[in-house]
């Protein structure tokens, strides 16, 4: 009972979405979410709008290194995006509300489509670092729901978490990717409440249960945004082998280095994708 009680604090999301209507005129299409080293993506944004996380009622700053602090509201592959350049996590000792509020205004300003990036180590024997895993489905091992408390207006109460990602996108993204000459992977993601890395025997774990890599965010703004109705298509950038997977320790400045190596293939395969996202008018 008592972790239920830390998952909600009341965030004022009317206030916050007051506040980005005021600073974004045009409803998105796509929201972006962008992970540890990845924040480099939102440099071919056209006709940006910069807004610091400090700037919106609510939001915390970035707390972690590699994430930049910031939304950023234009275009990009002609279509109207707000990107999230790094993201709250429970890690932080932030409660659910606060985790999943960026994806809730961006559902509020009219946004249809979730696309969510992370770094995570790799478990699967295929999956080394610079490799990308396109999610098929989650394990919340984070032993955390967003959703605690009370239900928000337009949300449901029982999401259907059958299909957690959108089959269309997901097969097109598989199609387009050997266009573009990335290789593709997909799998499951098991989302664990960290900060420390895992263990060999969790990895081990995690391994038998059916995971294929392993992280510390995306599953709560994949919830939210289910529960909103809205699409959502994930990926993630393996910026490690897991531990016991392969050699060495693990290190956070590695995951950013690596983020920041092979962001640049991830970037391309979404901005192939966004035009085949409808717009508002479709």
């Amino acid at each position: 009972m008592e972790i239920g009680m830390q998952e909600y604090s009341g965030f004022p999301l009317d206030e916050a979405l007051q506040y980005l209507q005021g600073r974004i005129h045009d409803s998105p299409d796509v929201f972006l979410v962008l992970g540890s080293g990845l924040s480099e993506l939102a440099q071919g944004v056209e006709s940006a709008v910069i807004i610091p996380f400090e700037d919106v009622p609510g939001f915390p700053s970035a707390g972690v290194e590699g994430h930049t602090g910031r939304l950023i509201s234009g275009t990009m592959s002609g279509r109207r995006v707000l990107i999230q350049a790094g993201r709250f996590h429970f890690y932080e000792g932030h409660p659910g509300d606060v985790v999943v509020a960026p994806v809730r205004l961006a559902g509020a300003l009219g946004a249809k489509m979730v696309i969510l990036t992370n770094a995570a180590g790799g478990i699967a024997e295929d999956l080394e670092a610079g490799s990308i895993l396109l999610l098929d489905d989650f394990l919340n091992l984070m032993f955390r729901n967003p959703l605690v408390g009370p239900v928000r207006e337009g949300e449901d109460r029982f999401p259907d978490m059958s299909q957690p990602f959108d089959a269309p996108l997901r097969e097109r993204a598989l199609a387009l990717a050997p266009e573009l000459g990335i290789p593709l992977r997909r799998g499951v993601y098991a989302a664990v409440l960290g900060p420390s890395y895992e263990t060999p025997a969790e990895v081990r774990f995690l391994e038998k249960i059916g995971a294929h890599a392993v992280g510390m965010s995306t599953v709560p703004e994949v919830i939210a945004a289910r529960a909103q109705g809205l699409r959502v298509l994930a990926f993630s950038l393996i910026t490690n082998r897991a531990a016991g997977m392969g050699a060495g320790t693990l290190d956070h400045q590695e995951v950013l280095e690596v983020g920041k190596a092979a962001g640049g293939k991830l970037g391309s395969l979404i901005q192939a994708l966004l035009p085949e996202i409808p717009g508002q008018g479709a």
